[in-house]
């Protein structure tokens, strides 16, 4: 408490308004939805859209370069070890990596290659495989965190996270038992993009602010996908008309697994330790005496005063953007390319799907045996379930519990699945594979039911 009150008596006018302005700033950026020529979007996403249309058919070629880079260092860093890497903490983390993941960045290397030059197998680059990753994900994911790592300081430097820490610590603990700051990753996954989240999860993280428990639960849990993806998969299986119950759908089967998924392992069972092994927490209790808006300003106002604006937002935002470039898109290219070859040229998803014929013929779902390989296929894209089901299914029903299944699941390795193995986030891929089968389980039911209501 005497630390409290010397904190507080030392802050001004000019600590609250630098804590206000940058988080005002990011939240507009981040988490406001805006009408563009009649579609809806935020700041954000307006800014990535721009800069693909500015360097249209030109981004696979930098893509490529970029991860060509990235290989050369990290081979540099692994075998050479100079002091330039060596001795700087950021180029140190980004490039001195386990094997697993040297191999990983050198096969997204030689996918990319093969993709943009349309080299050896047809498998490989068509644009079902590392066509649909090179020429349509990766663009996309290399404008958002552009833009997305550079404006990240002013949601995680200035305050914002304690403030909204202090305010909802009572609901997300009980609930999802994680910390009220993470109500921000979910708000900014929810209103811009998945990537988004799994990116402020990656980072608060590193940063000591979520065990190894609670990042990985946001990171499968919270990253979710964005509206504007969720009208997407509703235009492809064209149920627009049923956008109202459709999202509502959704957010009642993402609220069931977020219930159950913290519970039950395998991410029950991650350590809550912190990434530099330690098992303190950082406190969230209210003060007594003191209210819980006061103390979430106040909070926020000491974490403004300590962080220095220049550093913070260019220095961090640059260190973000690279560490998303050269980290996460070339594990993005090597798995997404293995897992969308495995999906079009194999039955393997048709094969693991047939559990599941049974337990939509259980649930009354019209077309099941179609049904059930769209169901597992959207481990490997968000989107082949939409694709595949489209053509497959003529019940509208059906359609209506694909589109909804597709979004709740969360884990795509040619996105949110890569993303997390490529972060910081602690989950390996046998992780990743029981959390989508599990989301899976946890979800249909809920989705099903609601589709009986409806149709």
């Amino acid at each position: 408490m005497d630390q409290e009150k010397t904190n507080s008596n030392q802050l001004t006018l000019f600590n609250y308004l630098k804590f206000a302005i940058p988080s005002l700033i990011g939240i507009f950026l981040f988490m406001i939805p805006i009408n563009f020529k009649g579609e809806v979007t935020i700041p954000v996403a307006l800014l990535a859209d721009w800069v693909q249309q500015v360097l249209e058919g030109k981004l696979p070629t930098i893509m490529t370069v970029i991860i060509a880079i990235t290989v050369i260092l990290t081979l540099l860093a692994s075998m050479v070890k100079p002091s330039f890497i060596m001795e700087r903490p950021f180029l140190n983390s980004l490039l001195v990596v386990r094997p697993i993941w040297v191999i990983a960045r050198i096969l997204g290397l030689i996918f990319a290659v093969m993709t943009l030059f349309q080299l050896g197998p047809e498998a490989v680059w068509s644009d079902a495989t590392g066509g649909l990753l090179l020429e349509g994900l990766i663009p996309v994911l290399f404008s958002v965190f552009l833009f997305a790592g550079l404006f990240l300081p002013l949601l995680l430097n200035f305050g914002l996270l304690e403030l909204f820490g202090a305010l909802l610590t009572k609901i997300m603990r009980p609930l999802f038992t994680l910390p009220g700051r993470s109500s921000i990753d979910c708000l900014a996954s929810w209103l811009g993009d998945g990537t988004i989240g799994v990116l402020l999860t990656s980072k608060q993280y590193q940063e000591g602010n979520y065990s190894k428990r609670e990042a990985a639960v946001i990171g499968t849990t919270f990253s979710v996908v964005s509206i504007t993806f969720t009208i997407v998969v509703l235009q492809q299986m064209e149920l627009e008309a049923y956008f109202g119950p459709y999202y509502l759908t959704i957010v009642l089967a993402g609220l069931a697994a977020a219930l159950i998924m913290p519970r039950i392992p395998p991410l029950s069972k991650k350590k809550d330790t912190y990434v530099d092994e330690s098992e303190v927490q950082k406190s969230e209790e209210i003060p007594e005496g003191m209210s819980i808006l006061g103390h979430g300003l106040r909070s926020a106002a000491t974490t403004a005063k300590k962080t220095r604006s220049f550093d913070a937002i260019f220095k961090g935002g640059t260190q973000n953007v690279l560490d998303m470039w050269m980290g996460v898109i070339p594990i993005v290219m090597a798995i997404g390319t293995i897992a969308l070859i495995v999906a079009e040229k194999t039955p393997f998803f048709e094969w693991i799907g047939a559990p599941f014929v049974p337990l939509l013929q259980i649930m009354q779902v019209p077309e099941a045996a179609a049904a059930a390989q769209t169901m597992v296929v959207g481990f490997a894209d968000m989107f082949l379930p939409a694709l595949i089901g489209s053509e497959l299914i003529q019940s509208e029903m059906t359609r209506f519990i694909i589109a909804c299944l597709s979004v709740t699941q969360l884990i795509y390795m040619s996105e949110v699945g890569g993303l997390l193995l490529g972060s910081k986030i602690p989950v390996n891929f046998k992780d990743l594979v029981i959390i989508f089968l599990e989301r899976t389980l946890i979800t249909l039911p809920v989705i099903v039911i609601m589709a009986h209501i409806i149709f």
